[in-house]
């Protein structure tokens, strides 16, 4: 039993890494889409990709045991898609990809608290409060070697806000775990609330594509892979992480997520990586050493 239970902390903790290894890709790819497209077409399109490819995976309805749990999902979609995604693309035309990614690389702390106050769960020890300050400066040099910092009050709090709302996503997620749901029949269910609740954004900020902004050959490639692999594949996995190991700590492997872009645009695109960057990268890798030094600990003594 020990060991069953140490096989799934392993495999949670192998596909939060995996798609946080996606996830950081996913700037390339959304900053390539939105040439075309604005960012409320461009998560339009994301979530009807995932919505069609979960429904050809699973067609199967999703029949809730009570109807609290719809609410918990349109919780989920409202908080970890629509807003979530929306604050952050606004946040983008305010501030820098640098001061964003920093702040909203702040969302395990969020998950941590929110988790703690509405779950009373995972009482919050010193090592994950000392890996958060070192994650934290770590991923600041990643995004600001050979960068000048420029705060800007407007973006920063939208940057806040979406991080705040990957933390109540993550309540959401935690409060369906334990009732046997289906985890791609709930990924697509929130996706499904999340596209809903996209419309009214959609009548402030407009939604208007051409055939031309949709299948140019760059953008088409884009959307394709932020829709099939960064939502379909990658909620689903971490949908599951946050079943097999729970919500924080899953939720720490964000801090990777700047290291990763960093390592992408290097290879991808031949950007020259900061030896600044180098040594935020090895910081924020000791940090999540030092969050997840209990479950390590648990890891190495079973294996004993």
């Amino acid at each position: 039993m020990a060991n069953e239970r140490l096989s799934d902390a392993g495999r949670g903790h192998a596909l939060a890494l995996g798609t946080i290894v996606v996830w950081g890709t996913t700037f390339v790819a959304s900053t390539v889409a939105l040439r075309t497209l604005s960012p409320i077409e461009l998560l339009a399109f994301r979530m009807l990709i995932a919505i069609a490819v979960l429904y050809m995976v699973n067609p199967h309805r999703l029949k809730l045991k009570t109807r609290r749990h719809e609410w918990y999902l349109l919780g989920a979609g409202a908080c970890g898609v629509t807003l979530y995604f929306l604050f952050e693309n606004l946040a983008l035309t305010y501030t820098s990809s640098s001061n964003c990614s920093v702040i909203i690389s702040t969302a395990p702390f969020f998950v941590a608290a929110a988790t703690r106050i509405f779950l009373k769960e995972e009482k919050l020890n010193r090592s994950f409060f000392v890996g958060f300050v070192l994650a934290m400066a770590g991923v600041s040099l990643v995004s600001f070697a050979g960068h000048r910092l420029q705060l800007n009050p407007l973006g920063d709090a939208l940057c806040i806000l979406a991080a705040m709302m990957w933390g109540l996503y993550s309540v959401f997620i935690r409060k369906l775990e334990g009732y046997g749901y289906n985890t791609i029949l709930i990924t697509r269910r929130i996706f499904l609330y999340g596209l809903l609740l996209l419309v009214p954004a959609a009548a402030v900020f407009g939604f208007s594509v051409t055939p031309a902004d949709v299948f140019n050959r760059d953008t088409l490639i884009s959307v394709l892979f932020l829709g099939l692999v960064a939502s379909a594949l990658c909620f689903v996995t971490w949908n599951t992480a946050v079943r097999l190991i729970g919500p924080v700590k899953t939720s720490v492997y964000i801090y990777l997520t700047p290291v990763v872009t960093i390592v992408f645009a290097r290879l991808v695109l031949g950007d020259r990586i900061h030896p600044l960057a180098l040594a935020g990268a090895a910081l924020t890798l000791l940090g999540l050493a030092i969050s997840q030094r209990p479950a390590l600990r648990q890891f190495a003594k079973a294996r004993r």
